[in-house]
């Protein structure tokens, strides 16, 4: 035991500062091992396990120091994929912020620990009140970061661990968040259980009992069935990384070679993914005959994406083709990622790292039009690539009446490493949360048909050209998780802050 005062009163860390900094280190191992490619969801509960104890009893600096070597060993992991292409400076920058942010937010548990026990110092305060505190505050530091600076990085919710897990039902109920919080939540009450010897009492322990029976035994909420549709969903593995050298219409080109043992098929409706039409339709005539040729042959629209110009604007666009060469159905990508589809503040970031800068030279605007198309009065939610860990893209698609989702994404830029990996788990993790079927389609794989209870149906295998045929399931209602979400959000981010303050507060009168 190692004593640190802060406040005029002494508090015991459970273990020296050097130890934290190591389990600390361990902690972001384990978290990265718990995201796919690895997917050991069970290594998330051992890294939340590792890096509470070593916040308890620090001072703000050793928090810190705890929670930027968590942060910084678990996303220089988790994101190396984006260094694939544009080297070592964007994935430090990337790592390097989001590890900052995670010590500074972590800092609160920590202070959670100190005064908490002080406000409240019954062992049922310690054990269940404590522990719901430091989860809220997990989960509220998830929330900030996915959600700033400019539209933030949720990539990296503990929820979406368990995709593969027993447990992904949860997030049915309660959100991806709820899901995050309620992992916390057990592994901080089992940690006071261990501190409080509470093992002693068969009555303490019923409450983690049953919370781990919670998390493993929670069914999916129910949606309805309400029919299918046939969707053909075609990965043509054409050259669509941003580096690829190409030929005029060579993505195009591939993707309809991929198209064409679909032809004569039933099929209500084809499913390209994002950037797989190399020219706007709506300025480049060959290309708009190239797709009314192709819906004709089909005989189905052609929901595909491409990079708009309207109004001087540059938008990153999916579209519903119809067989009269018209797309009067667009959806534009709600969230374009920063640095990477267009920079923010790029005067200042220009002045800093120039070359870097000029390799973005297309601005991409936010999109505002709604997640949906309407294929025959069936509705389709719809996600472009990164958009899919944005909950409220999600939301908005399931809300309007979308009976299955599909998420269109280019992977090219991260060929050979966990990105897609990992973005395919999100997207598993969305058909379970939502309770609907997911078509997931990518330039280059690995694309999936997912059921909506997150199992696979149909699939094909990265870097191969190849379609999925299927009839897809339809379902309707809505789930708790979408629902109530939000609310949960909310609940947590402020509810975490308002009991760390009352505790201070209650502490200091405690004390005085």
């Amino acid at each position: 035991m190692t004593g640190d005062r802060e406040g005029g009163a002494t508090e015991r860390a459970l273990m020296p500062l050097w130890l934290a900094v190591i389990s600390a280190a361990l902690a972001g191992v384990l978290m990265d091992l718990s995201y796919p490619s690895v997917g050991l969801w069970l290594s998330a509960f051992l890294s939340v396990a590792l890096v509470l104890p070593a916040l308890i009893g620090r001072r703000i600096g050793g928090a810190l120091l705890v929670g930027l070597v968590y942060g910084c060993v678990f996303f220089f992991l988790l994101v190396e994929w984006t260094s694939r292409y544009l080297g070592v400076l964007p994935w430090a920058a990337l790592a390097t912020l989001e590890g900052v942010l995670t010590g500074v937010g972590l800092v609160s548990i920590s202070l959670a620990y100190r005064w908490l026990p002080r406000a409240f110092p019954s062992s049922s305060a310690r054990l269940v009140l404590l522990p719901a505190v430091v989860a809220a505050l997990w989960a509220g530091r998830e929330l900030v970061l996915g959600s700033w600076p400019y539209t933030g990085f949720p990539w990296a919710r503990l929820g979406m661990t368990q995709s593969e897990s027993p447990l992904a039902t949860v997030a049915s109920w309660g959100g991806v968040t709820g899901l995050s919080f309620l992992i916390v939540f057990f592994v901080a009450m089992v940690l006071e259980v261990v501190r409080l010897r509470a093992w002693r009492s068969p009555v303490r322990l019923a409450v983690p009992v049953v919370l781990g029976l919670v998390l493993l035994l929670t069914p999916a909420f129910p949606t309805t069935p309400s029919g299918s549709i046939r969707v053909a969903a075609v990965q043509g593995n054409g050259p669509t990384g941003y580096f690829d050298e190409r030929e005029p219409y060579s993505v195009i080109d591939a993707q309809t070679e991929a198209t064409r043992p679909l032809i004569g098929e039933d099929i209500d409706l084809l499913v390209w993914p994002e950037g797989g039409v190399d020219y706007d339709p709506f300025q480049d005539a060959s290309t708009a005959r190239r797709l009314t040729r192709l819906a004709n042959r089909i005989d189905a629209p052609l929901l595909v994406n491409t990079a708009t110009g309207r109004d001087g604007l540059y938008y990153n666009t999916s579209m519903l083709w119809t067989a009269d060469g018209t797309a009067d159905q667009i959806h534009d990508k709600r969230y374009p990622v920063p640095f990477g589809e267009y920079v923010p503040d790029r005067e200042f970031y220009n002045a800093i790292v120039p070359d870097l800068i000029g390799l973005i030279g297309r601005e991409y605007t936010h999109g505002t039009n709604p997640p949906l198309v309407d294929v025959d009065g069936i509705l389709v939610g719809l996600a472009i690539c990164f958009d899919v860990i944005y909950d409220d893209v999600i939301r908005e698609g399931v809300l309007g009446g979308a009976e299955v989702l599909v998420f269109q994404t280019n992977n090219a830029d991260f060929r050979g490493t966990d990105e897609n990996q990992q973005q395919l788990a999100f997207a598993r993790m969305r058909a379970i949360e939502t309770g609907r079927s997911v078509v997931n389609i990518s330039t280059v794989g690995a694309s999936q048909i997912i059921s909506a209870d997150g199992t696979t149906i149909a699939s094909l295998n990265a870097d191969e050209a190849g379609a999925m045929l299927d009839d897809v399931e339809l379902r309707t209602g809505l789930t708790a998780g979408v629902v109530l979400g939000p609310v949960v959000q909310r609940v947590l981010l402020w509810g975490g802050l308002g009991a760390l303050l009352f505790g201070w507060w209650r502490a200091r009168r405690r004390r005085s």
